[in-house]
């Protein structure tokens, strides 16, 4: 999952959630033909095993947030064609996967054969089974070649990213259906330069901050520069994190603020792109000194997030307001033990959606987050974002009762009214 952008600085969030019948839509959600229904992965939160980047070093530092290693993970380097055959049996369109960097590029200048076959054959699965294979070409995690000589830091940072993107798309170009450049690097930035939460670890860094934040807009013109330039025709955007800022009395400066820190640097640097991808899960309550931690008398997910499915229309119409581009929501879900929630959640979310549909905004799809319980970052195994469940000892995939519903409405186009019993709210899991 993306960490969404204001959880970060320790934000609290909570709502109040509007049902169908508080909304007109009693009857449910309908979605025009060739919506696009995808659910995501990433690489190091799901393959298991990558040793050489810089998120294995940081799990196994002393001191380190982490609560875990990633291990194994779900073992998909080995599995994957399950998930692919996951993806199918539910009856979506597409998947949302990303390239592991340190795999195809282990050393400076020195690319895998193997693991860039391995991509490819994953992509071919896709596309045998009718599903749109949707790259993400980079998901918070760097070889540690690349972080040994200052990671985005580094003057030379885009355009080692743009080699290694060239090349990437020069072995799976024709087979990919969309491309994502950077996953959510407004959070990688933060949390890296200004809350050590990721690696490098920085607190309070602003001035490094600044430099990533630059560099990281010019690997994405690389990237795309790359793209264009290689085989295939297939569209390029971004995925960025966004939140719904909210102004409690005397917030708006604040809101302002952390919209134009978190998000409007980066969607007014998306003229040339086809799309910009938006990933929220909850909203920032905003007062006049910034965030409003008190959680005190709202309802809080598994992570204590505050639970706000309006964010997806939020992100959405904030997303077009700025850039004027199509959309997608490439990340959207929730993390849960109880089911009925989730189900409860994506159900609320995608009744915003359809209202943007209705206003004329060009939204495209829907990706689900996540295939699959899976590692969460520092947080490590715990929270469980997944509409399929993973035994940590034998890998097998369990179905939960949200993916046979996501496939029936990827399948039927249609999102059913809540039910007395899911619009009740969590119940006990």
């Amino acid at each position: 999952m993306s960490h969404s952008g204001f959880e970060t600085c320790a934000v609290r969030y909570c709502p109040a959630v509007a049902t169908a019948d508080d909304k007109g839509l009693r009857g449910g959600a309908s979605f025009p033909t060739g919506f696009v229904w995808g659910t995501a992965t990433s690489s190091h939160q799901i393959e298991g095993g990558n040793v050489n980047n810089d998120w294995w070093v940081w799990e196994h530092t002393e001191g380190s947030p982490c609560t875990e290693s990633s291990g194994d993970a779900c073992d998909s380097w080995e599995r994957w064609p399950e998930d692919v055959e996951l993806v199918a049996k539910m009856g979506l369109g597409a998947y949302r996967f990303s390239l592991e960097w340190s795999r195809i590029e282990p050393a400076e200048g020195e690319f895998s054969i193997a693991a860039l076959d391995h991509y490819r054959r994953q992509a071919a699965a896709c596309r045998e089974r009718g599903i749109l294979p949707v790259v993400t070409l980079h998901h918070y995690t760097v070889p540690r070649w690349f972080a040994a000589r200052g990671g985005f830091e580094w003057t030379e940072a885009a355009s080692r990213f743009g080699r290694f993107v060239e090349r990437t798309t020069a072995h799976l170009g024709d087979l990919v259906g969309m491309v994502c450049t950077l996953n959510e690097p407004n959070v990688m930035a933060l949390l890296g330069y200004l809350m050590g939460r990721f690696p490098p670890a920085r607190s309070g860094d602003f001035e490094a901050h600044g430099r990533v934040v630059e560099h990281l807009i010019a690997c994405h013109h690389a990237a795309v520069e790359a793209l264009r330039a290689g085989p295939g025709d297939f569209p390029v955007g971004i995925s960025l994190s966004m939140t719904e800022f909210y102004a409690e009395p005397g917030g708006e400066a604040m809101c302002a603020a952390g919209r134009e820190f978190m998000e409007d640097i980066w969607l007014r640097e998306l003229t040339g792109d086809d799309f910009v991808g938006v990933q929220g899960y909850t909203r920032a309550r905003m007062g006049p000194e910034g965030p409003i931690e008190e959680t005190d008398g709202l309802q809080l997910t598994q992570m204590g997030y505050e639970y706000w499915p309006g964010v997806a229309e939020h992100t959405v119409r904030r997303a077009v307001e700025v850039t004027g581009l199509p959309i997608y929501v490439t990340e959207s879900g929730i993390g849960t033990t109880d089911d009925r929630e989730r189900v409860r959640y994506m159900t609320e979310a995608l009744y915003g959606l359809r209202r943007c549909l209705d206003d004329g905004i060009d939204l495209r799809g829907y990706f689900a987050w996540s295939l699959l319980d899976n590692f969460e970052w520092d947080d490590g195994f715990w929270p469980t974002f997944g509409l399929h469940a993973v035994d940590r000892t034998t890998f097998e995939r369990r179905p939960k009762p949200s993916a046979a519903w996501f496939g029936q409405v990827a399948r039927m186009g249609h999102v059913p009214p809540l039910t007395k019993a899911t619009a009740a709210g969590p119940g006990r899991g």
